[in-house]
């Protein structure tokens, strides 16, 4: 009786929330894959957008009235959006997308993640909120909110940041904190260097015991997400009072520690940060692993998506090791290994995909607008190797796309390369007989 009093409690608290999932500005360093997208529209997984993950995270924990910030190419954005994420018409959720608008108050673009909060709050003046859950919408990782709204609440908190246990190598890439023996947060470093820094914040023994950290071998650091739960009153009087508080990371969050009740809630999950090009490769052929060390679709916890009504996989004479295969795909390919083949992918005969991602289509093509066009999809005999296709790309025959960890960062025809890895534009058209990053280094050699 007691555990059900509780969690109706809870219940009601998360709906008492609003989420804000802030969309980021122009995604530089995902580029190209933000050429023509927000950053949380770019597809992940084959069949999924970035901006599934947060969203499928507040679903699950009950979480039902969602505003996505953002302010560049916001259009597939909302499309998949509006398309995807239709709740119940007596429950009174929503998702709904915040573009940046010229107001009379304020003309300019976002300066900073609580600057684009700021510049929005009129619309959440007339809601009944009591707490606010501040999200990325680039990162992977499943987290029940409700266990951070737990931790919030019983350290009768102002703010809570989520945190996570990291190494001392780590956390050099973080911002760092600093808490005393009941969990509040008295410090805040941003990517530490000097070793005296890293000194002073080591995070206690009995702090690491407490939060059942202490078996984590070597993380002894606690790093901030970019999670955060906030009083609604907290939240709006700062972004009122403090006009230069612009970011919420650099900002808000450490110059409060000495006028607020700021706590931390640690994180135990897998969580990755997917800002660019090369973190977007690297994590997205982790997960067709064997192991693979975040699940789409678990009992407990799926990840929602657009629902389409496509057939399942051909797949004709070719060899598939360790890959996704996603619904409507038609595979001639020789060879796909360790690869993310996207919905709608066209991959002709004696073709080769190796440690690449295919994001597919977004449509059937039936006929070529002239016979001599490239149709979409990856034409006969081409080979691609540590390279990420676009959407709606055309690759012509005997092709070859080869990235390398030593390529310099270039553009050309219809590609780039960024952090080794090639990356076919979306609808670009690359002609036959093309060769691209390390193959066109070593023809050139010969």
């Amino acid at each position: 009786m007691i555990q059900r009093n509780i969690d109706w409690g809870m219940q009601e608290e998360m709906q008492m929330a609003v989420a804000l999932v802030l969309g980021g500005g122009r995604g530089t360093r995902l580029y190209p894959l933000t050429s023509e997208r927000a950053k949380p529209a770019v597809p992940f997984g084959g069949r999924y957008r970035l901006i599934d993950i947060p969203l499928s995270n507040c679903i699950h924990s009950g979480i039902n009235r969602i505003f996505v910030l953002t302010q560049f190419n916001s259009a597939s954005l909302n499309r998949h959006i509006s398309s995807t994420y239709a709740f119940d018409a007596f429950g009174g959720g929503f998702v709904e997308i915040l573009a940046a608008e010229q107001t009379r108050e304020y003309g300019d673009w976002f300066q900073g993640t609580a600057d684009a909060v700021r510049k929005h709050m009129r619309h959440f003046r007339n809601m009944r909120i009591s707490h606010y859950l501040i999200l990325s919408g680039d990162q992977l990782y499943g987290m029940d909110y409700r266990q951070l709204m737990t931790t919030h609440m019983a350290q009768e908190a102002d703010i809570t940041v989520a945190v996570l246990p990291v190494t001392k190598e780590a956390a050099r890439g973080f911002g760092i904190l600093k808490v005393d023996e009941e969990g509040r947060i008295r410090e805040f470093v941003e990517k530490p260097r000097a070793e005296e820094e890293f000194t002073q914040l080591v995070t206690p023994q009995d702090v690491l015991e407490k939060y059942g950290l202490a078996e984590l071998d070597k993380r002894q650091y606690l790093a901030s997400m970019g999670v955060y739960v906030i009083k609604a009153e907290v939240l709006e009087t700062i972004l009122n009072e403090r006009r230069d508080w612009i970011d919420f990371g650099k900002d808000v969050i450490p110059k409060s520690l000495k006028t607020h009740r700021v706590y931390t809630h640690p994180f135990l999950g897998y969580w990755e940060d997917i800002g660019t090009v090369r973190s977007y490769y690297e994590v997205s052929l982790q997960l067709v692993r064997p192991d693979p060390p975040f699940e789409f679709k678990s009992p407990d916890h799926e990840v929602y998506t657009h629902p389409r009504h496509l057939p399942g996989s051909r797949v004709n004479n070719a060899t598939i090791k360790d890959s996704f295969l996603c619904e409507g795909t038609c595979v001639h390919s020789k060879l796909v290994e360790n690869s993310i083949i996207g919905i709608r992918s066209i991959l002709q005969p004696d073709s080769e995909i190796r440690n690449s991602i295919i994001m597919g289509s977004d449509y059937y093509e039936y006929e070529c607008p002239t016979p001599q066009a490239i149709p979409v999809g990856v034409g006969r005999g081409s080979r691609i190797t540590q390279a990420i296709i676009d959407k709606n790309a055309r690759i012509g025959q005997n092709v070859v796309i080869e990235g390398a960890d030593h390529l310099h960062d270039a553009d050309g025809e219809g590609w780039s390369i960024r952090d080794g890895i090639v990356i076919v534009l979306k609808n670009a058209i690359i002609a036959d007989g093309t060769k691209i990053g390390a193959a066109a280094e070593a023809a050139g050699a010969k």
